[in-house]
């Protein structure tokens, strides 16, 4: 079991975070905000990935007035992105947004800072301070680049602290996996705030998820971290999906689909790579937990795939389904497919109703 760090809990538009809630997935927007319906559209495709929270970029006073409308409809809490004008983050806390990314360190006056920090504080609005490895502010290149990613959080936050604000989150992020993994380690030393983590600009879907893999799953091995954002370069949606993964690889999620496959070798005798990747289509929506398994060899796999709820493995023109190692029936391996499909549908459905027949007793 992952003993977590005690971090102080906080909302995002209703969402816990920190406090030892369940760690929460992020994602950010990639279209102009300034285009309501193409961001909606954008949340709400997010939101049926299994994004919790959305972040929105907003550079300009036009995508300001925006938020309005995109958080009016937004079916998850959603974040402003604020860098350099102040006046962004007021219009964004008035626009009703449930959380704001501001670095105090680029709004260089501190009656600026106070506005903001005044409204979010009125608002219960949390402000995330977001420190990147590639923008530090100049002085003490001597220190090694961790340290001093720290200060500068540091520094960030007395700021928001001497103005009586607390509703805060820290995020150290950089490309390299070493400094971020170190930056995290010891802003745990020094704070308690909850930690948003993230390996930034780590790439495309294939070279960042491995990326993204190692560092944030050393951090949330050891504890380290209350929400998680994965940034890859493409479709939002991936970040959720990779997200989960690390996530349930490390037992601190239970979400949709679990798959567990061999790598197939020469004793394989069926398609099971091609069988495997549509399992893992036809499947990839459902929200409910569940572990499937596709094995290449009918001797071995139910027992090396005993902890899946259902499973097939083939042979020379057939295969079994099984259940929890459990052989039920042996059929032709042009069958499979849909025999293990149904059998999911089912176990979905019995574990809905057994749901059901909870809440009423519970009621």
């Amino acid at each position: 079991m992952i003993r977590r760090r005690a971090s102080r809990p906080l909302q995002i538009g209703g969402v816990p975070i920190g406090g030892g809630a369940p760690v929460v997935v992020q994602s950010m927007t990639n279209t102009d905000t300034r285009d309501v319906e193409a961001t909606l559209g954008q949340i709400r495709r997010l939101h049926e990935c299994g994004c919790q929270i959305a972040r929105v970029a907003v550079p300009d006073i036009k995508a300001a007035r925006a938020l309005p409308s995109i958080k009016n409809e937004s079916p998850i809490p959603v974040v402003a992105d604020i860098h350099f004008d102040y006046r962004l983050a007021l219009a964004a806390i008035e626009g009703g947004v449930d959380g704001l990314r501001l670095n105090p360190g680029n709004i260089r006056r501190r009656e600026q800072v106070a506005a903001v920090v005044k409204e979010a504080r009125d608002r219960s609005v949390p402000i995330r301070i977001g420190v990147n490895a590639g923008s530090l502010p100049p002085g003490n290149e001597d220190k090694p680049t961790p340290q001093r990613m720290v200060e500068a959080a540091l520094g960030h936050i007395r700021i928001l602290e001497d103005l009586d604000f607390d509703l805060i989150k820290v995020s150290l992020k950089a490309f390299d996996v070493p400094t971020t993994v170190e930056a995290y380690r010891l802003m745990a030393e020094r704070v308690s705030y909850p930690f948003h983590l993230g390996i930034t600009e780590a790439g495309t879907p294939r070279t960042g998820s491995i990326r993204s893999a190692v560092g944030l799953g050393i951090l949330l091995a050891e504890g380290l971290g209350d929400t998680i954002r994965v940034s890859l370069t493409g479709d939002p949606c991936d970040e959720i999906s990779v997200a989960y993964e690390i996530l349930k690889a490390l037992g601190l999620r239970d979400k949709g689909l679990t798959l567990i496959s061999c790598p197939s070798c020469g004793r394989t005798e069926i398609d099971l790579i091609g069988l495997a990747h549509r399992v893992e289509e036809k499947l990839l929506t459902l929200d409910r937990p569940i572990k499937v398994a596709v094995m290449g060899c009918v001797v071995n796999g139910p027992g090396e795939a005993r902890e899946a709820d259902i499973g097939i493995a083939g042979g020379r023109g057939k295969g079994i389904l099984f259940r929890k190692g459990e052989v039920i029936r042996t059929m032709p391996e042009a069958e499979l497919l849909s025999a293990l499909l149904t059998e999911v549908d089912a176990l979905v459905a019995a574990g809905e109703r057994q749901e059901a027949v909870t809440g009423l007793g519970e009621s």
